[in-house]
Formats: C-alpha cells, sequence, structure tokens
C-alpha cells in the first residue's frame, strides 16, 4: 500500500529478529502495511529473497552492536522470530537492556515459559506458530475452507472469504440481511466498484454484486459421534477379538496349571487312603507354587509316588514361572495398553494425525474440543507428547505413518480426513500419497515448509489443502507488532485486517460516540460490545453510544490501527494486557 495513505501515526519503527521463514514473512507484511521495519538476521538473505529498499542488518542476533545499528533505541517494537526459544531470550535480555521500553512480540514454542514471561515483563507478548496454524489445518479437515480464525466468546470461529461471483447464492442479497444473523459475524466488505465501508454498506442497504468480497466468521458447531449402534457393536466385538488372541497363551497356561493341581491332588488322594483330599489339595498347591506345607502326604508313600513329586515339583516350578511372565506381561507390560488402544480406534468417520509435533498435538486437541474421534500416528515411543494425546483418550499408534500396514491399523479407509504434519517435508507428501493409494477419496491435508510449493502440491496430487504454519501465523506476528493484543487476522486483497478488543476510557477518541459514526469515521466493523450489565451484538449495537468502561470487539485494516488510540498511543495494550481480554493461543 503506498505510503501516502498510511497515516503519520502509523510510522512506528518495527524491529524483526530472525529473517527465516516465519520471520521473513512478517517483514514483508509490515512493509506492505506501510510500516517503517528493519530486520536483522545472522547471514545475507539471497539476492533473489531480498527487495529494493529492504532495510536489513547482518552480525549476530543478541549483540549490542548489531542491534544498536537496527535502531532499538528508538524503536517501538521488537519482534522475536526466530525458532530458537533460547536465543529469543538472550535477544529479548539485550533488547530489554538497551531500551527499556520497547514492547516486544516473541516467538516462543514452550508455551508455559511465554506465559510466565507475559506476566513478568511488561509489553511482553508471547506467540506460538504452532497454536497459531493449528486451527486452520483443523478447519480445513472439517471441510471449512479457513483463511484464519477469530477467538470469540471462548470458541475459536473459522474465517473464509467469500468471492461473490455470477452463480454465488449470495448474489444480489442485502448486507444488511447477513449482518442479523447470530451464528456469523461479518468481518470485512471490499466492493468491486466504488469503495465503501462495511458499516456504511450495512446503513444504505447495499446489495452484493459480482467480483465483491466479504469476509466471514463462522461460529464452530461441536461435532456429535457420529457412529451408530452397528459401529458400536462393531467395535466391540473388535476389541474381544482382540482380546481373546493376546489372553489365549494366559488362558492355556491358566488351564493346565489347573489341571496339574487337580491330577496331583487326585493321585496323592488315590495313594494314600489315610489322605483326605483337602490335604492333598493344600500340598499339591503348595508343591507346585513353591510355597511347600504339609509333606506328611508324601513320607510314607511309594517310591513311584515320590518320583512323581519330583517331577511335579520340575514341571510345576515351570508351569506357574510362565503363568506367573504371562499375566505380568498382559496386565503391566504392553498388552492391556495396546488392548485399549486397538479398541478403540474407530472403523469410520475419524480424523487420523500424523506426527504427534507442535502442530500435531494442537491439531488433535482442536479436534477433540470439536467432538470429533481422532487417532494419531507417531513413531517415536519418546515423543513428549504422548501423555497428553492420552490424557485426553486419544489412540495413539506407534508406527511410521507412511506404511500402508500402519494406516490400515487405523482405518484410513473409513476416515473423514488425514493430516500429515510431521516436520519433515518429504515424509508427509508420502504419507498422504500413502493414504491416497489406500482411498483415492479420503481428504487429505498437508504440512509444508515451503510456502511457494504449497499451492503446486495442492494442485498437482489433489490434496484437500496444503499448509505452511509459518505463513499461516505470519499474519497474527505482523498484527501484533502493529500493536494491541489480538483475536483474529486475516489478509483480502493485500489488506491485514485484524480483531481486537479496545476498552473506551474518557480519553478515548471513541468515547462519547455512536458506535456507527466511529464506524464510518474510521473504517472499522463492530463485532459487540460488552457493557456492565450485558452484551450486544446486530442491529443495536451501531446506535450504542460508547461510554467509558464498555469495551467493543472489531475488526479494523492494520494500517489504521493506531487510530483508536491516536491520543495515547501506547495505553491500549497495558490496558487489554491487565483486564486479561484477550488471549491470542
Amino acid at each position: 500500500m503506498p505510503d501516502a495513505d498510511v497515516p503519520e501515526v502509523m510510522k512506528t519503527r518495527i524491529i524483526v529478529c530472525g529473517l527465516g521463514r516465519a520471520g521473513y514473512q512478517v517483514f514483508r507484511l509490515l512493509k506492505q502495511q506501510g510500516a517503517i521495519v528493519v530486520g536483522i538476521n545472522n547471514r545475507p538473505l539471497a539476492d533473489h529473497e531480498v527487495e529494493t529498499g529492504d532495510e536489513i542488518v547482518i552480525g549476530d542476533l543478541w549483540a549490542a552492536s548489531t542491534l544498536l545499528a537496527a535502531g532499538i533505541r528508538e524503536a517501538h517494537t521488537l519482534v522475536l522470530a526466530t525458532s530458537d526459544d533460547a536465543l529469543n531470550l538472550a535477544v529479548l535480555t539485550q533488547a530489554r537492556v538497551l531500551n527499556p521500553r520497547i514492547r516486544i512480540v516473541n516467538r516462543l514454542f514452550n508455551a508455559s515459559l511465554g506465559d510466565r514471561l507475559d506476566h513478568t515483563l511488561p509489553d511482553h507478548f508471547s506467540m506460538s506458530v504452532a497454536a497459531l496454524a493449528a486451527p486452520v489445518f483443523a478447519f480445513a479437515a472439517l471441510g471449512s475452507r479457513a483463511i484464519g480464525q477469530l477467538r470469540l466468546f471462548n470458541q475459536t470461529w473459522p474465517i473464509r472469504e467469500e468471492y461473490i461471483d455470477d452463480n454465488h447464492p449470495w448474489r444480489g442479497r442485502k448486507l444488511s440481511d447477513l449482518w442479523e444473523e447470530r451464528s456469523r459475524m461479518l468481518i470485512y466488505y471490499l466492493p468491486a466498484r466504488n469503495r465503501m465501508d462495511l458499516v456504511s454498506a450495512v446503513v444504505c442497504g447495499k446489495h452484493l454484486q459480482p467480483g465483491d468480497r466479504l469476509i466471514i466468521a463462522t461460529q464452530p458447531q461441536v461435532h456429535t459421534s457420529q457412529r451408530n449402534l452397528r459401529q458400536k457393536l462393531i467395535g466391540l466385538f473388535t476389541g474381544i477379538r482382540y482380546f481373546q488372541q493376546h489372553i489365549r497363551p494366559t488362558i492355556w497356561i491358566s488351564l493346565v496349571l489347573l489341571t496339574t493341581i487337580i491330577g496331583s491332588t487326585l493321585i496323592y488322594t488315590a495313594a494314600s487312603m489315610h489322605t483326605s483330599l483337602v490335604d492333598a489339595l493344600y500340598f499339591s498347591v503348595g508343591l507346585i507354587t513353591g510355597a511347600g506345607g504339609n509333606e506328611d502326604v508324601v513320607e510314607t508313600a511309594p517310591a513311584d509316588i515320590k518320583l512323581f513329586t519330583v517331577m511335579l515339583m520340575l514341571v510345576g516350578a515351570a508351569v506357574v514361572g510362565i503363568f506367573y511372565a504371562l499375566l505380568n506381561d498382559f496386565v503391566l507390560g504392553t498388552r492391556l495398553q495396546q488392548f485399549w488402544n486397538t479398541a478403540r480406534v474407530p472403523h469410520r468417520h475419524h480424523y487420523i494425525v500424523c506426527g504427534l509435533g507442535g502442530v500435531g498435538i494442537q491439531i488433535v486437541s482442536q479436534l477433540h474440543a470439536s467432538g470429533c474421534e481422532v487417532v494419531a500416528i507417531e513413531r517415536d515411543p519418546n515423543n513428549r507428547f504422548l501423555n497428553v494425546a492420552r490424557a485426553l483418550k486419544v489412540p495413539v499408534i506407534q508406527g511410521d505413518a507412511n506404511l500402508a500396514a500402519t494406516l490400515q491399523t487405523a482405518h484410513a479407509a473409513g476416515a473423514a480426513a488425514l493430516l500429515a504434519v510431521t516436520s519433515n517435508d518429504v515424509a508427509n507428501l508420502e504419507i498422504a500419497l500413502t493414504a491416497k493409494g489406500l482411498s483415492a477419496k479420503l481428504p487429505v491435508i498437508v504440512r509444508n515448509q515451503n510456502p511457494q510449493f504449497a499451492p503446486l502440491a495442492q494442485r498437482v496430487f489433489d490434496f484437500e489443502a496444503v499448509f505452511s504454519p509459518a505463513e499461516l501465523a505470519a499474519p497474527s506476528f505482523a498484527a501484533a507488532a502493529l500493536g494491541g493484543r489480538i483475536l483474529g487476522n486475516g489478509m483480502t486483497a493485500d489488506i491485514l485486517w485484524v480483531a481486537l478488543a479496545t476498552i473506551i476510557t474518557p480519553a478515548h477518541p471513541f468515547c462519547g460516540k455512536r458506535v456507527k459514526d466511529a464506524a464510518m469515521e474510521v473504517d472499522f466493523v463492530p463485532l459487540y460490545i460488552e457493557t456492565k450489565h450485558q452484551t450486544t451484538h446486530g442491529w443495536n449495537i451501531l446506535d450504542l453510544e460508547l461510554n467509558p468502561g464498555d469495551v467493543l470487539y472489531l475488526t479494523i485494516p492494520a494500517t489504521q490501527l493506531e487510530l483508536l488510540w491516536r491520543s495515547q498511543p501506547s495505553t491500549l495494550s497495558s490496558q487489554l494486557n491487565y483486564s486479561g481480554l484477550v488471549n491470542e493461543e
């Protein structure tokens, strides 16, 4: 967007530290929105990666000299975008020494550490690529072509773009008709002709025309179990068959042990008329188990009975040893665990997640929270997230997901979708192609680190979707760098828009204004308002007057962000952080 169109207050200096895949995406997005942005990298970028006018400093990221050369003392915000938590922390420490007031957006894999830093350091906001990207993967598996997500009413709403063409069902509909739907929120509007903000279009009764673009968020639906009685019975019988298969050796050795005890009891009773059945049973059990007892039974017995006793001691020790080993393996070893996991693997309408890394476990949690049946495949028996998946009662199959046998164990042919999200791009491609070989109609969602390769792979291999986590997360980092705690974000026609909450204070530029008037003036879209007494959404919101203490939830182009707090550019962030209104993850 041209610099002339950007308000002067947007000219804040932002430093992006670490120009890897995610960092360079953030760097480019910030430049597109008109911010003054400086990049820091530890090595020179390739010529084809650098564009004219890019300001990039090369050096050790955490060195004071490198940060000073990038203008750390004059900068407003520092984005730490490397994938190394330790390096990000080192840069954070050095930056705060050089500029104690700088605002920091920190990419951290360790979510608990990020949460502690957010509560300890002022103006520190931790974000996770995995947490930001995972909902889009989950929405794609559920059939929603999401371009982002929006956190509202304690739910993650998928965001998608509706392009109005000649055959679109909304062609000719009034925007006001769509505005009032409670399960759908209008986020942003780009008319094909005669640019107009969404609120003005709603108020004047504008109709949707071919070429218009409309960004909407839809309320997520919790999926109920799709398994019918027949499928539940099949699962039960499958579990019983698996149980029988692995309990059979234990049953056989138990029968041998029981037969040995009964046979020896009868032999000792028949050999001596003075020995009762109970005494013979007591002696037989003690002899076989090694506990001993009541040895008078054989002291006066014939030699052949004593020889039988010797053989019984040897055979009994072997039988009892085998029995204890099988019982211990089944109850305390892996057999019982494998039984429970296999018995719970659904046959149909489930979702298979291949790879329990940071992205994979977030997808598992998202699908599970939506009420879906999920099966995970992970090759590493020491994976750190195995216990998390099992705590959610998600069955985990240990093995290589690129093997057809492993996918058949997960019943891939009957699955609703498969997500290949390991950290290896080649492995993901192999998993996806193997799954397609088992079931050509199976929807497959693939993770690929290269954002340029993703659309090509999707077209060539006919995958449902191919996503790059870095590309999905970059707009959120860019939006956070521009100000405030972010509820959601997206890109439309190279315009970055963000959703956030703003607290109306007596000094706020919107205080005392009607929502409709403020929205038309600044080009934002109101989502809903929280007052001390109620939450308002729909037509009523437009005529409300904003008073101190109200919380306004809205979407706005990133280039207009600082118009929300022009008279107090640094207070909104601290207000939102203090109130705990927003959690970007």
